[in-house]
């Protein structure tokens, strides 16, 4: 039997939703960051399987929002939890359920009986640990399956679609077989960038930005591709440190995406970026509507 559906990825920032996605694909098409509250857009990825098709879909993570940009990022996130198939649960294994996960979880109560419980980042924490966790979590949220994994190393990760299968209802594929997500290349590339800006820079600068492609061109029978692309900040300030002194780091963040752009989309890049200072747009309702945030 042919099954196919919709399974939504949610938990709270930084517990590995978007690391779990790209193990599940086996390639990275949502970025990753030790920073919390990475990925801002919902992001599709379609897993191909002989007898299905999963289509998960990863959301920003479930926060308390203190500005107009973040309670864009939770609405997303939530929208997303009552319109799916099957909700996929993250939390994060420690000796205890952290309070926050608690919060979630008693915040999704009405879809238990289509959802599983993955406790994520295994590889921290005694095994031993991991029954009296899952016994808590039953009694917290007594959802359809429970399933310990590592999301960085892929163990645990057969299990998990083994369960999301069972509760796929029967239906035919939705999308191609060659159709990895339905983002388009100038999102993946905005997004590459913003996960280098998210390497190379601290404190407040990653979550002041905001990138934007602004010509994406392919040349024929050369196998390159021209971008040019934008990073908005808030502040001048902002705009000195993304450069850099003589523009050192707007060139290693340009020459660090660039390569990762090359393996990805197979192709040589010629990669153009300009900085331009956009006013506390965090919390300009139109400004994050134009960056593509409310949606």
């Amino acid at each position: 039997m042919f099954k196919s559906g919709f399974i939504g990825i949610v938990g709270r920032p930084n517990v590995g939703k978007s690391t779990l996605l790209n193990s599940i694909l086996g390639e990275s098409i949502a970025i990753t960051s030790p920073k919390p509250q990475t990925t801002r857009n919902r992001i599709m990825g379609i897993k191909h399987q002989a007898d299905g098709q999963m289509i998960f879909l990863d959301t920003p993570g479930i926060h308390d929002p203190h500005k107009p940009l973040n309670a864009a990022m939770v609405k997303t996130a939530r929208n997303v939890a009552g319109d799916v198939d099957v909700l996929l649960v993250l939390i994060e294994a420690r000796e205890d359920i952290h309070p926050e996960d608690r919060a979630l979880l008693a915040t999704l109560k009405a879809y238990e009986q289509r959802a599983i419980l993955a406790i994520n980042k295994t590889d921290l924490v005694k095994k031993a640990a991991l029954l009296p966790l899952i016994d808590a979590a039953r009694t917290i949220f007594p959802c359809r399956a429970f399933i310990p994994l590592c999301a960085r190393t892929g163990d645990g990760v057969p299990v998990l679609l083994q369960e999301i299968r069972e509760l796929l209802p029967a239906g035919p594929p939705y999308f191609p077989e060659d159709m990895l997500t339905d983002r388009s290349e100038r999102f993946i590339a905005a997004e590459i960038i913003r996960e280098k800006i998210l390497t190379y820079t601290h404190k407040e600068i990653p979550y002041a930005t905001a990138v934007v492609v602004d010509a994406f061109k392919e040349e024929e029978g050369k196998e390159l591709i021209r971008i040019e692309a934008t990073i908005n900040v808030e502040r001048d300030s902002q705009k000195k440190i993304i450069i850099g002194r003589r523009g050192a780091m707007l060139k290693m963040i340009g020459t660090a995406a660039r390569l990762e752009m090359e393996r990805f989309f197979a192709a040589r890049i010629f990669l153009a970026l300009f900085v331009r200072v956009q006013k506390d747009w965090t919390h300009s309702e139109r400004l994050i509507k134009e960056f593509g945030y409310d949606q």
